[in-house]
């Protein structure tokens, strides 16, 4: 009688032959390293999402305003002259902002002692509704938490290296991850459902999270990658690293002169089927004054050609994107990577889906742990609530800062309602209500303020009187995520492993 060959194994793939030991220890790792930063990678994530309508925001804001499709070099330089007027004595810079498709405005940045911005109809001449105070906010609020630039930003750029440790430890922790890339645990242990879930997001969208991790560390700690460098090329000296990559100035000169003239300087940029974006001015009353050109080539992500020009309109300084290099390619495209500003709406909506993604999977994270802790018959309620706070806290407390904003019309105003409703949630966690009953009045509020955040706008700077559609597509979403979430909430309770935004 003949005995059937054995069937083959299957090979393994190479995540099953990690050793089980090791995995413990790196699930452990993950674990620790994403209570640490939990509550910051939640907050960065989520304000990064909502910065990605930077532009449309600022639309938004300026609902008002006359849109400009197009402007002339003598239309520019009476906006300049008019915003170094309005900014006062001790002009630094003034940053230039030209009409584009997305943001179809001539806006300046005026540097002088405290940052100030102007929009200017088709004609030069300084129009209300510039403040821009709740657009200002949100960007600050991912660059740099709103605390000192370089303190804020090294933060961040901390806070990206944790995310993107997290990340590559979860996939380490999880041999089976790519396996179960598409197994969901449905209708069970709602903590099984929340992890398979955790672990999906993980997974779908990678590639996006790992980007966004990696150029978010990238440009929060250039300050730290610039000092390096200076040590290892320069003996130290970082503006030597700089000089590398920006123009610099002519030699200072603080004598006071007139006002910088910008269009010979115009009349020297070379013919080309780039389109002039940005004019960066330095010391424009000073005689050391000088000015930087950008104009950007479509179809080419890193695509900016720089014209450095003194005040006598001779260029000083010429770089063109067809001569980079692959590292000033990767630096000068690391900025639209991150905040998906290239490629128009459409990447936009992915962006923001995207981001959600991750800002949910940083919450999730939580509640997994928070979920186990009660299953081994640990539970810590004070925690799941101070948790359920921050959850619900921080998206309340931007939707408050966009009210302020659009009343008061400063930044200031906005951070304090940001703050004071972010201490509010905090400080009503002390009522031993349960998390699911804590979570769904959270999310009643955070719809709540989103429905005053647009009512506000139509009463102060929408109505009839909008002069940009962008203002009433932006309202428009701002209803519906504001009335999904109320009624999302009144269909019942909300499990407390299922905090996260929807």
């Amino acid at each position: 009688m003949t005995t059937a060959a054995p069937k083959p194994k299957k090979p393994k793939d190479l995540m099953s032959r990690i050793p089980a030991g090791f995995v413990r220890a790196v699930l452990r790792g993950h674990s620790s390293l994403g209570l640490a930063f939990a509550a910051l990678i939640y907050l960065v994530c989520l304000s990064g999402s909502i910065a990605v309508f930077a532009h449309e925001f600022q639309r938004w804001e300026s609902a008002t305003a006359p849109q400009v499709t197009g402007v002339t070099p003598d239309a520019v330089q009476t906006a300049f002259e008019g915003a170094i007027a309005e900014g006062g004595p001790g002009v630094e810079h003034v940053y230039i902002t030209l009409p584009s498709a997305d943001f179809p405005r001539l806006l300046l940045y005026v540097d002088a002692g405290e940052d100030r911005q102007f929009l200017a109809d088709a004609n030069g001449q300084i129009v209300p509704g510039g403040e821009g105070a709740w657009t200002g906010f949100i960007t600050r609020l991912h660059i740099n938490l709103h605390l000192p630039r370089t303190w804020g930003g090294f933060l961040v750029g901390l806070i990206g290296v944790a995310l993107l440790s997290s990340l590559i430890s979860g996939i380490l922790a999880h041999p089976r991850i790519f396996r179960d890339a598409f197994h969901l645990r449905l209708g069970g242990s709602k903590r099984l459902q929340e992890a398979d879930l955790h672990n999906r997001l993980g997974v779908w969208a990678l590639p996006f999270h790992i980007i966004i991790s990696l150029t978010g560390a990238f440009l929060g700690l250039t300050t730290i990658i610039v000092g390096v460098l200076g040590m290892a090329m320069f003996n130290g000296d970082v503006n030597k690293v700089y000089a590398l990559f920006i123009p610099a100035p002519p030699v200072d000169d603080p004598r006071p002169a007139p006002v910088l003239d910008l269009r010979p300087m115009y009349a020297k940029l070379p013919a080309s089927s780039g389109k002039l974006e940005y004019i960066f001015t330095e010391h424009p009353t000073e005689m050391g004054g000088a000015a930087l050109f950008s104009v950007r080539h479509p179809n080419r992500l890193a695509g900016t050609d720089n014209y450095a020009f003194r005040r006598d309109a001779t260029i000083y300084n010429e770089k063109k994107a067809a001569t980079n290099n692959l590292g000033e390619d990767i630096l000068a495209s690391a900025g639209a990577v991150h905040f998906g500003w290239f490629g128009g709406g459409l990447i936009k909506i992915v962006y923001f889906a995207l981001g959600l993604g991750l800002t949910c999977l940083a919450a999730s994270g939580v509640n997994i742990w928070l979920a186990r802790r009660r299953d081994k018959g640990r539970p810590a309620p004070a925690w799941e609530r101070a948790w359920a706070a921050t959850i619900w806290g921080q998206p309340a407390g931007i939707a408050a800062a966009a009210v302020a904003a659009l009343i008061a019309g400063t930044i200031v105003a906005a951070i304090a309602a940001w703050l004071a409703v972010s201490l509010a949630f905090l400080l009503a966690a002390a009522i031993r209500l349960p998390a699911e009953q804590f979570s769904r009045i959270g999310r009643i509020a955070t719809g709540a303020l989103i429905l005053l955040t647009a009512a506000t706008h139509l009463a102060l700077r929408g109505g009839l009187g909008a002069a940009d559609a962008m203002a009433w597509i932006v309202n428009a979403a701002l209803v519906a995520g504001g009335l999904f979430l109320i009624l999302r909430a009144r269909r019942g309770p909300v499990a407390s492993a299922k905090l996260a935004p929807a």
